[in-house]
């Protein structure tokens, strides 16, 4: 890599997060936290997102932080004036091709400017490792931040293994059902008691030319080729796969949970800074504040990208009608898969005294509200760390990535968790919160969730191991590579 001065007023980091929800929120609070330590930001959105987040938060509220900026790139997908999520693999196959040169043109023209510091680091979301390319060009240390877990990452960077071995792709669509998914796998370190069927859904796959493989296995071999990762994690949490990722990797900066980080920031404009690509519903917490039973609401959220079919949303709907408890419930406008959610109006009468329905809100405010009890959800990872800082049981479904690895983590390993395994029932639906709720098994589950959340709140304090990390990355970032490097 080329050289950079030694001298750096301040250090200027450049942000660029996987253009999808549950990847700008996590990027954007670790480029929070490092602005809170004497950083100046740049924080890079593709064209489309930053449109997204314009509408939901306002140009001035963007422009409210001095040394903190944001800019944006395409990301050759064709126009759209949707307010979903795009398509992944398509996202995942233009990001890789057509990024670079917008990227690198943007860091020659940040370089140039005498507004701001010049360019000292690249903090890049882990699939978007183009990133790699355009760091080494200008000569500055770039860090990954995987948004995954940790076991999530692991489980991702021995893919190559999986192939090598031949377990994928699989056979035929009969190793879907036949028990197949069922064989545990041993060999993946800090991951002794994991099966297929606990893996990244991606790996459920008969095609041997199958893109998202191919782009798992090239974004989890560029890992190698930087100063650093971040996981959204803590040692107390995902220790033993913490420390089989330090032997085979750049250093690892367990630095989670980041919301808990997060509110050591004083309140200011920097600490209100949003990243919601839908307008927040702030209502839902009013509502919270107003239950007839605190501590008996059900929190339901399948987060960003998942979809389900109007059949699904049906049996969620009566399932939870069907018992007394009061419910928050998040239906995205694309939720339903091809069409607009449908719920009768026999329903809504059923529930009009306990139920809240929105479209999006605040996600961890709500599972840091005491009436909060219960959390159903998709079991991606920023969902998962975030019950568990607030202490919350949940109700696993998982549906891409590496939710299937999430669940099996909460449900069989942390013990806060109870997976909707199949299609669902209404009637499945409802004897998972009656069991939560009234059961003995939910009561462990309760402590179990609370002991765990105070496992995340000590590590995040001032001297916890994620707070020590995180200045431990922050001293890394402040010094610049040699010309060796």
């Amino acid at each position: 890599m080329g050289s950079i001065s030694n001298v750096i007023e301040k250090p200027h980091a450049v942000c660029i997060a996987y253009p999808a929800q549950g990847h700008i929120n996590p990027m954007m609070t670790l480029a929070k936290l490092l602005h809170s330590r004497g950083f100046h930001i740049t924080f890079v959105n593709t064209e489309y997102n930053h449109r997204r987040l314009l509408k939901a938060l306002g140009s001035a509220a963007l422009d409210s932080v001095p040394d903190f900026q944001f800019k944006t790139i395409p990301d050759g997908l064709p126009p759209s004036d949707e307010e979903g999520t795009q398509d992944i693999p398509s996202l995942c196959e233009s990001t890789m091709t057509n990024c670079l040169r917008h990227f690198s043109e943007l860091l020659s023209s940040l370089n140039r400017s005498s507004k701001f510091p010049p360019v000292s680091c690249i903090v890049s979301d882990g699939v978007m490792s183009f990133t790699l390319d355009a760091a080494e060009e200008i000569g500055v240390p770039e860090i990954l931040f995987w948004t995954t877990s940790a076991c999530g990452f692991m489980a991702y960077l021995h893919y190559k293994e999986l192939v090598r071995r031949e377990i994928i792709p699989l056979k035929d669509e009969s190793y879907l059902t036949n028990g197949y998914l069922d064989t545990f796998v041993d060999w993946i370190p800090g991951m002794p008691n994991i099966r297929l069927k606990d893996l990244p859904c991606s790996l459920r796959t008969m095609r041997p030319e199958d893109f998202l493989v191919k782009f798992i296995l090239r974004e989890a071999e560029r890992a190698s080729k930087v100063n650093g990762i971040v996981v959204n994690s803590f040692e107390n949490l995902e220790g033993p796969v913490l420390k089989a990722i330090q032997q085979i990797l750049p250093p690892v900066y367990a630095i989670g949970p980041l919301s808990l980080l997060s509110q050591q920031l004083i309140r200011s404009l920097l600490a209100d800074l949003g990243s919601s690509l839908w307008k927040e519903d702030e209502s839902c917490l009013n509502w919270l504040d107003s239950r007839r039973k605190p501590g008996a609401v059900i929190y339901v959220n399948f987060g960003s990208i998942t979809v389900m079919t109007n059949e699904h949303l049906v049996e969620f709907a009566w399932g939870l009608a069907s018992t007394d408890y009061d419910f928050v419930w998040i239906i995205r406008p694309d939720l339903v898969k091809g069409e607009t959610a449908i719920l009768l109006e026999e329903f809504f009468k059923e529930v009009e005294d306990r139920g809240k329905l929105a479209n999006w809100c605040p996600l961890e405010k709500v599972l840091a509200h005491p009436s909060v009890d219960g959390f159903f959800t998709h079991s991606g990872w920023n969902s998962t760390i975030e019950s568990i800082s607030g202490g919350v049981p949940m109700f696993c479904w998982p549906f891409s990535g590496d939710q299937k690895t999430n669940c099996h983590y909460a449900c069989a390993e942390w013990g806060i968790g109870m997976e909707i395994d199949g299609d669902v029932e209404r009637e499945k639906v409802r004897s998972l919160i009656l069991e939560l709720m009234e059961g003995e098994k939910g009561k462990d589950m309760k402590m179990t969730a609370m002991a765990w959340k105070d496992r995340a709140v000590d590590a995040a304090m001032p001297g916890g191991g994620s707070s020590d990390i995180l200045q431990e990355l922050v001293r890394m970032l402040q010094v610049p590579i040699s010309s060796s490097a």
